[in-house]
């Protein structure tokens, strides 16, 4: 009844890492299946560069020129 202790602990580790390993191989498989599913039945609308309409920026550009001025201030 002479068993390795450490022998017995590698073995345990390569089991488990490899379940691991596996267990995100067959996850990562599934994520693309269902990706795929879910783009060919829900496809992404396409917006035409008509619809799209140019920002505002002075709006923008207001308020970070407020909020750096008012951190000078502090």
């Amino acid at each position: 009844m002479d068993t390795n202790l450490v022998l017995e602990g590698l073995k345990f580790m390569g089991l488990g890492m490899g379940t691991v390993f596996l267990f995100l191989i067959i996850m990562i498989a599934f994520m693309n299946i269902m990706s795929s599913v879910i783009h060919r039945f829900f496809p992404e609308p396409v917006v035409s560069e008509m619809e799209v309409q140019p920002k505002d920026n002075k709006k923008i550009i207001a308020a970070i020129t407020a909020a750096i001025s008012h951190h000078r201030q502090s």
